[in-house]
């Protein structure tokens, strides 16, 4: 039976907390106080593709519904495909992702972070293509125009502060969306993300 706790951890974290979380995620690949529910969707990096991009992406199922198991299910290949028309479209794929932050700012991980994630798909950052083998994706649980939640933002900004000081090649510069490495195919996080929200959330936890 998975564990199904869904407290997110405390926020602000003091500056010892924030470097012993650093510790642990570079050396287990885990996010410290997410739930763990392993996801068959996944594989080796390619050998010497470091970790050098964080992908944002959104996902609701239903489309624009919240809340429910459908994610995990979905993410975990257990889908049941009778439970909603939609289901039947996507139910054979097999995708998934690093963490996925829910509207309450919980997260949950389903691939380990020293693995590669199929999240991102065909897709292209600064001129290097195939961006699962070198990035972790993050899934926020929503919708393209549907407010995020400000825990979300707030989760979103340390989990990427974490990825950053885990692995320095992660810098702001090399934080996109999954519209802008596979554009004309994926439109998320979509108008309702606010950017300029999140990396000033990001400056001030990086900062402490």
């Amino acid at each position: 039976m998975p564990n199904t706790r869904t407290d997110a951890p405390e926020a602000p974290f003091s500056a010892a907390t924030f470097n012993a979380q650093v510790a642990e995620l570079r050396a287990t690949g885990r996010f410290p106080g997410s739930r763990w529910c392993p996801s068959p969707n996944f594989g080796p990096r390619p050998e010497n593709a470091a970790i050098s991009l964080l992908v944002v992406h959104n996902i609701s199922l239903p489309p624009g519904q919240f809340g429910g198991s459908y994610i995990e299910d979905f993410f975990c290949n257990r889908l049941e495909r009778q439970a909603h028309p939609y289901f039947e479209l996507i139910a054979d794929l097999q995708v998934s992702a690093h963490a996925l932050v829910r509207r309450d700012g919980s997260v949950v991980q389903f691939v380990n972070c020293f693995d590669r994630a199929w999240h991102a798909g065909r897709s292209c950052f600064g001129g290097q293509e195939e961006c699962n083998d070198y990035s972790v994706g993050i899934e926020l649980e929503g919708a393209d125009d549907i407010p995020y939640s400000e825990a979300q933002y707030q989760m979103l900004a340390h989990l990427t502060a974490l990825t950053m000081a885990a692995w320095p090649t992660v810098n702001p510069e090399r934080i996109t969306g999954h519209s802008d490495i596979a554009p004309g195919r994926k439109t998320d996080p979509g108008p309702a993300f606010q950017w300029a929200h999140f990396r000033k959330l990001l400056k001030t936890t990086e900062s402490g």
